[in-house]
Formats: C-alpha cells, structure tokens, sequence
C-alpha cells in the first residue's frame, strides 16, 4: 500500500457497481485505479472517484497492472471550477491534453503544470489565457516548440513583425510575406507566456483581440504540427463560437 499525489485525468465504468481511473501521480506517472464499488450510493469512495479529483490516494500499487484505490485525501477541491460549465470544459480539456503529453514525455514537470493551471482557474483567472500558457509550454514537451526569441525564417532577433504558424514562429520584416499582421502586444505576450511561472501569476489583463491571436495562432500550430485533435477541444472551439 503507498500513498501517492495524484489527479484523476479520466474515468470509466467497470461492472455495475465500480470505476477504472486513470491518475496522473507526480510519484509514478499516469497509472490505472479501479476504485470498486464507487457507483453504490454509500460507497465512501463515489465523491472521490470522478474527474478532477486531486488529492493524497491510498492505493494498492501494482506496477503495470491495475493498481486498487483504497481512500482518498483532497488535496484542493477545486469547488468554483465546477460550479462553472466554461471553466469545466477548460479543464477538461487540459485533463485530456495533458494525459497525451505525458503519454509522449513522462516529465513530472507536466504533472505540475497542469495542477498549476487548474488551479488558477479555479481561483478566477482566464481560462483561455490559462490554456494558452500551458498549450504554448506543452508544445517543448511535445519537440515542436515554436520559434520565439528570433526570426524563424532567418534567425534576426530585431524588427520581429509577426508570428505564422507555417513558418515555425516569429517572422521578422525582412522575411515577411503576405502573412496576416498580429499586434506587438501578441510578439511580446506569446513569449512572455512561455517564460511565465503559471504559479506565480497575480494579474492577467490582456484584450480580446490580443487573447483571439494568440488562441488562433496556437490552435493553428497545433492542427499543423502535433497530430492531436481532441474531441474537448473541439467542444471549447463551438462554445468560443457562440461566446462571439
């Protein structure tokens, strides 16, 4: 038995009465749960055995098999997120991402990063400036990290114009071609949300039309160079749509 920090990233009914979860532990990466019995309305355990659950577990471990939960310690309860559908399909779809990022790179850093953002969602921030900062990190972990300290076509770090998702990052004057202009607040923001602590984020005041570039910019690159086309992100883009 051993007790592990963990995050439930996602859930499937087992049997009539039981869950499988997948967790993400800092202490041993993504690993599967059965949490038996949760769906019984007594079961201590059916409060505890859902998505965005994170806490302390108590576990049977069983390295690479189907380990057995036991008890749960919440950690944060993340109270206001759930209350907030916006806020959920935000989270949920950082919960998928980052389950297929750690799939690519097991780096404990993922792990932080995601408990990080949730956590700022929670406490009211942006969820789409929230989602950025993490989409735009997540991509180092993924080897496809955009250009952002210099021109991606030719490597000049002055007269950066804008940022184009074909060519890998900034373009400076000298290299630009027909692509569409962004604002020299997006330049700056792009590369500041890479560099940004996301924990020690006290203040975030970007306008609407700064937070669309950087989004468009960013789910452009994804289409083009991750391969990941999740379904939660297909359902914030509709919801993005209806917002406008």
């Amino acid at each position: 038995m051993v007790e592990v920090e963990g995050i439930v990233v996602s859930e499937t009914n087992y049997s009539e009465t039981s869950k499988i979860l997948n967790v993400m532990t800092r202490e041993y990466g993504i690993i599967g749960v059965i949490s038996k019995g949760c769906r019984n309305i007594k079961s201590s355990l059916r409060s505890v055995s859902n998505k965005l659950t994170y806490g302390k577990f108590i576990i049977y471990y069983k390295e690479n098999k189907l380990s057995t939960l036991t008890e749960v310690s919440i950690i944060n309860p993340f109270n206001d997120l759930k209350k907030d559908i916006t806020k959920i399909s935000y989270a949920s779809y950082l919960l998928e991402l980052s389950q297929q990022v750690y799939k690519q790179n097991n780096n404990e850093n993922i792990f932080n990063l995601l408990i990080s953002a949730l956590e700022k969602i929670n406490e009211g921030y942006d969820p789409l400036v929230i989602m950025n900062i993490i989409e735009l990190k997540y991509l180092d972990y993924l080897g496809v990290m955009p250009i952002i300290d210099s021109c991606a076509v030719c490597g000049k770090r002055q007269n950066i114009v804008t940022l184009s998702s074909f060519k890998g990052g900034y373009i400076c004057q000298d290299c630009y071609h027909n692509e569409k202009i962004v604002s020299d607040k997006t330049i700056k923001l792009i590369r500041m949300f890479y560099y940004v602590d996301l924990a020690k984020i006290t203040k975030l005041s970007i306008s609407q039309a700064t937070k669309n570039e950087i989004n468009m910019f960013l789910n452009d690159y994804y289409d083009r160079y991750t391969g990941l086309y999740l379904k939660s992100k297909k359902f914030i883009r509709d919801l993005q749509k209806l917002e406008c």
